[in-house]
């Protein structure tokens, strides 16, 4: 299976429209789910600052300790998933995603982290249709 969504970190772009996916800012409050190196179910708390088809960046309440291509599932609250601006990929619950970027705190800024999601490209394109069949409804 290959993944259509490209890397989309501003070193390795020169210009934003080669995005696969169009990343939108939002606040909304969501929760990771995860194995720690031991087997041990972790949960954390955190707040979505963009969303995109493929991929989302959150800031965390609190510092975790999560490595880079570490597996985890992602969950909006269920009270937020159904806004105009979350992508169907992330309307439907739990969606597993890999670490592929974190941010440490700096200061007043919380720890971030990327994650790429792992969305089959047949759901993507389903949920983009019934985008599209919303916004003309």
């Amino acid at each position: 299976m290959t993944h259509n969504c490209t890397d989309n970190s501003s070193a390795n772009r020169p210009d934003a429209t080669q995005r696969s996916a169009e990343r939108r800012a939002v606040s909304l409050p969501a929760r990771l789910t995860w194995k720690d190196q031991r087997g041990a179910t972790r949960f954390a708390t955190v707040l979505t600052r963009n969303v995109s088809d493929c991929g989302v960046y959150v800031e965390c309440q609190s510092p975790v300790s999560i490595p880079l291509y570490r597996l985890v599932q992602f969950q909006l609250e269920r009270e937020v998933r159904n806004s105009d601006v979350v992508p169907g990929t992330l309307q439907q619950g739990r969606v597993l995603g890999a670490v592929y970027r974190v941010s440490p705190p700096q200061g007043s800024r919380p720890q971030g982290l990327a994650l790429r999601l792992m969305v089959n490209p047949r759901r993507m394109a389903a949920s983009t249709e019934v985008d599209a069949t919303r916004a003309t409804a």
